[in-house]
């Protein structure tokens, strides 16, 4: 359940269009994966694949090697649709990311008043609309063809309005290097009125964010920064969404939802958040009337241009310095960490919220999370050189305590340790495991292992990724595929460097926090030093209960 932002050109010091991600996916399949381009013979068909996410979440011979997985049962599509004759590469993880002309897209679940089941081919009949379309395969079949932000978003409707749309509702966020959209969908509860789609543009300089709910409101019909199926508002009317004589300008998001997911602020203390963050002269409160608040703009512009590292530091947010810091109190241990784990008592985590069910209590949900599966910063940048101009920070696990390596979406390969790995086995080769590993160990003491030794790793790899960046688009070949062969060497080179570094930090916290102690390292012969807790921890336990003598001890009923 995730977090995706669009950071406008006059919104970033780069300059550049920014589209970020975090795939809040638990223990699902955690690769991402180039998927090349290709040439399609005259007449060819292309495969629509269901909705998927446990490893490997697509089986299938097309799509490259990485996606072709021996041993495991074939995917089997749930229907067909006309194919084109060249389709373009890019990066693809559960939902479609990035293709090799720079387009971009960011992805969130929203609950909706209707999720049916997909309608295959097969199951389509004149009493019964086909339902092929959700948002994983909009996402891929418009990186596949596409080049334009709002061309790929006027295609994906059409594909909705055509074939139909099942599933949850969701967020596609749409970008190029010159605009940027924000797409939603959803069922709807008719075989004639079966789907429904808005897309409304973020005005430049500004900043958007989505995290569960969708975000778009007022669809008046005739606005020009706004697209939507021709039929949308008779569509709401017919299945009783919408009254127009009770409320003449369609508000979207009460007509097909029933807002946030889980319980209250799942989905607005994470909007909150970001807009704050970005602007806190705004002065945006974090406590509204109700789901279907108001209280928060549709983007805002930030004060001041913010820098990549910003960005990433969005992505590994837990409410420091807020009320609601999971960093301190007793759920966060002695050792301030943040992860709040979940299990039947909270309801159902990753559902749609039943507003009428009565919750005994819940944790605040963070936009960084245990269950981080992958994050990503894309950019379009500007004055980057053409082949270069395309960039993907991505950071496998919980960006917290995982690295934003560089990879370009113009360089034809990609490293395997990136687009390999099952999270049911573990593999100290591949990238996602180095870094779980790592966040996982560093529970063990996490404001120490944090701020002592992952933090500065991470600042120092992020700086050298960015300066490794600079180096390589400053000594690019003019041939084009010269260049494109420097950037995969460069970002391979560097995306090992990492890793390296990441699997050798992992081997010295072992050594360094074994048993509770701080272990000063090889060559130092002081010894083991004792940790303990803080006398502050220590006082909300029976630790003041324990023996300080041989004498029965009276307690006071309290």
């Amino acid at each position: 359940m995730c977090t995706t932002m669009i950071l406008t050109p006059g919104a970033t010091a780069s300059g550049a269009m920014t589209v970020t991600h975090s795939d809040d996916d638990e223990l699902s399949d955690q690769r991402v994966i180039r998927v090349p381009a290709a040439t399609h013979a005259p007449g060819a068909m292309r495969p629509v694949l269901p909705e998927a996410y446990e490893y490997p979440r697509l089986n299938v011979s097309d799509r490259g090697p990485f996606y072709d997985t021996p041993g495991w049962p074939r995917t089997q599509p749930l229907g067909e649709i006309p194919q084109v004759e060249r389709t373009f590469a890019y990066f693809d993880g559960n939902y479609g990311i990035m293709n090799e002309h720079n387009l971009m897209m960011g992805e969130c679940t929203n609950g909706a008043r209707f999720q049916p089941k997909p309608v295959g081919a097969a199951e389509a009949g004149p009493d019964r609309h086909i339902r092929l379309m959700y948002s994983s395969e909009l996402s891929r079949i418009a990186l596949e063809r596409h080049t334009r932000a709002a061309e790929a978003v006027r295609f994906m409707g059409e594909l909705i309005d055509t074939w139909g749309y099942f599933g949850e509702g969701e967020t596609l966020l749409v970008a190029d290097g010159a605009e940027a959209w924000v797409f939603e969908m959803c069922a709807l509860p008719s075989e004639t009125h079966h789907s429904a789609w808005v897309a409304q543009r973020v005005p430049d300089g500004e900043v958007f964010v989505a995290a569960n709910t969708f975000r778009i409101r007022d669809v008046p019909g005739d606005d020009p920064e706004q697209m939507h199926s021709d039929h949308l508002h008779a569509d709401l009317e017919a299945v009783g969404y919408w009254d127009r004589s009770e409320t003449p300008v369609l508000d979207w998001l009460p007509a097909v939802s029933a807002g946030e997911y889980n319980h209250p602020y799942y989905s607005l203390r994470r909007i909150w958040r970001v807009l704050d963050r970005v602007n806190p002269d705004l002065a945006l409160g974090p406590w509204v009337e109700g789901t279907y608040t108001r209280h928060y703009p549709f983007s805002v512009r930030p004060n001041r241009r913010l820098s990549r590292a910003e960005i990433f530091g969005l992505y590994r947010d837990h409410y420091e310095g807020t009320e609601f810091d999971l960093t301190r109190g007793v759920a966060a241990g002695p050792y301030g960490d943040p992860h709040r784990f979940t299990g039947p008592y909270d309801g159902a985590q990753n559902d749609v919220g039943d507003p009428d069910r009565a919750l005994p209590g819940a944790w605040e949900r963070a936009i960084s999370v245990f269950y981080q599966g992958y994050s990503f910063v894309l950019e379009s940048r500007p004055d980057a050189p053409d082949p270069a101009r395309g960039l993907m920070w991505l950071a496998p696990d919980v960006s917290y305590t995982s690295v934003f390596a560089p990879f370009w979406a113009g360089a034809p390969e990609f490293p395997a340790s990136y687009q390999t790995g099952n999270t049911r086995e573990y593999d100290p080769e591949t990238a996602w495991w180095i870094f779980d590993f790592v966040g996982n160990w560093a529970r063990l003491n996490w404001r120490r292992m944090t701020e002592v030794d992952i933090a500065p790793l991470q600042r120092e790899l992020e700086k050298a990724s960015v300066a490794q960046v600079a180096r390589t688009e400053a000594a690019l070949s003019a041939d084009p595929a010269t260049a494109a062969q420097q950037l995969s060497d460069a970002q391979a080179e560097n995306a090992a460097h990492i890793l390296s570094a990441w699997s050798a930090l992992g081997r010295r916290l072992i050594a360094k926090y074994s048993d509770g102690y701080v272990n000063p390292g090889p060559d130092d012969r002081s010894g083991a030093r004792p940790v303990g807790y803080p006398a502050g921890w220590l006082a909300r336990t029976d630790y003041a209960d324990g023996p300080t003598g041989y004498a029965m001890p009276v307690r006071r009923r309290g």
